[in-house]
């Protein structure tokens, strides 16, 4: 099997995934009890309180009942459920089209791709941070193992790895932003670009330059949170990975051929190593788009991470479906980036 068959096979699957991952959870959404009907009716009622009289009572449930079928009514819930999933995925393009309950002047694809550029802006520099700190760190660790050097980085990371990314956000957030007195008031307290420099952009005073340095300004303790834990993961997998690759036979050989060091280290041991890492792309690629709810959230950050805990809390099943028929996807050729990445550094990989 050469490699466009090996493709081809792969895309062929994904179909049947793709269609296994929503079938389940959209009949998670239309079985578990709280949806937006009880929603919207709590709010109705919530509203329209007052009279405490047992005839209003009961006209207020038989109102209630009334209320609830019309709902059902509206939103398709009264059809049968297979009936419901294909007009969600064939009548409504897999969700993106369908209104938000909870937000009807606007469509799910639209609340959707107002906070994704944030959550993308935010994934994509914590993704570079993170290969760009922990691939050099690790080379250096296995160079120089069972040195003080090493046991301190090992110290460093383990200690961080060993703090959530939320109690690093919020000890970075009182220490760095100015909530508590007496400790330094450096970066803002949260948001993901200030309003004096937005207005500034949209007037034409400024370029995006001072937008990019305002955002990166913004975007510094919670980057520092979100990579923090997975620093660890990623130093010592480079590193026992590429010590692994060091005492092979294969390296052993070059250096018996005459190669220096150096040489089988970086043109031989060096690529194998980074297969382990290779394979961590596809889920890498998912979160880079579904942004991180406890950060985002605790920084006030308007990303996907932040809507997708709206959706739930609200139970807007329309963004819900519509995030994950997204990061699935994502998540789906993720995995498919990962596999052809092991292929290209690893030349042995055969099809057959």
């Amino acid at each position: 099997m050469n490699r466009l068959q090996y493709l081809i096979r792969r895309l062929m699957l994904l179909v049947p995934t793709f269609f296994g991952i929503t079938v389940v959870c959209f009949l998670l959404t239309r079985l578990l009890p709280g949806g937006p009907v009880d929603m919207m009716l709590a709010q109705m009622q919530g509203a329209g309180g007052g009279g405490g009289e047992a005839g209003g009572g009961a006209n207020a449930a038989l109102v209630s009942e009334e209320m609830r079928a019309t709902l059902n009514k509206q939103f398709g819930f009264d059809r049968p459920i297979w009936e419901q999933y294909y007009t969600w995925a064939v009548e409504n393009h897999l969700g993106m089209s369908m209104h938000s309950y909870m937000y009807p002047d606007s469509t799910a694809w639209e609340r959707i791709s107002e906070r994704l550029p944030v959550s993308v802006w935010f994934g994509v520099v914590a993704f570079l941070l993170s290969y760009l700190v922990c691939i050099p760190l690790g080379i250096a660790k296995a160079l120089r193992h069972g040195t003080p050097f090493d046991f301190a980085t090992s110290a460093l990371v383990f200690t961080a790895y060993s703090i959530p990314a939320f109690a690093v956000g919020m000890i970075l957030k009182m220490c760095l932003s100015g909530t508590v007195d007496g400790l330094w008031d450096v970066f803002p307290i949260g948001g993901f670009e200030s309003d004096a420099v937005v207005q500034a952009v949209a007037a034409g005073e400024a370029g995006w330059w001072t937008q990019f340095w305002d955002r990166a300004y913004h975007m510094v303790l919670p980057v520092t949170a979100y990579v923090m834990t997975s620093f660890a993961l990623l130093t010592i997998m480079m590193k026992n990975s590429l010590m692994e690759q060091m005492s092979a036979e294969y390296v052993r050989t070059v250096l018996a051929k005459g190669a220096t060091r150096r040489r089988a280290i970086w043109c031989h041991a060096l690529r194998n190593a980074l297969i382990p890492i290779a394979t961590g792309f596809g889920s890498i690629l998912g979160a880079l788009f579904a942004g991180s709810m406890i950060i985002e959230t605790l920084f006030e950050i308007p990303g996907m991470g932040q809507l997708s805990l709206e959706a739930l809390m609200q139970h807007d099943y329309a963004v819900f479906m519509a995030m994950l028929v997204m990061t699935a996807s994502i998540q789906l050729l993720g995995n498919l980036l990962s596999d052809f990445c092991y292929m290209l550094i690893d030349p042995r990989i055969h099809f057959d």
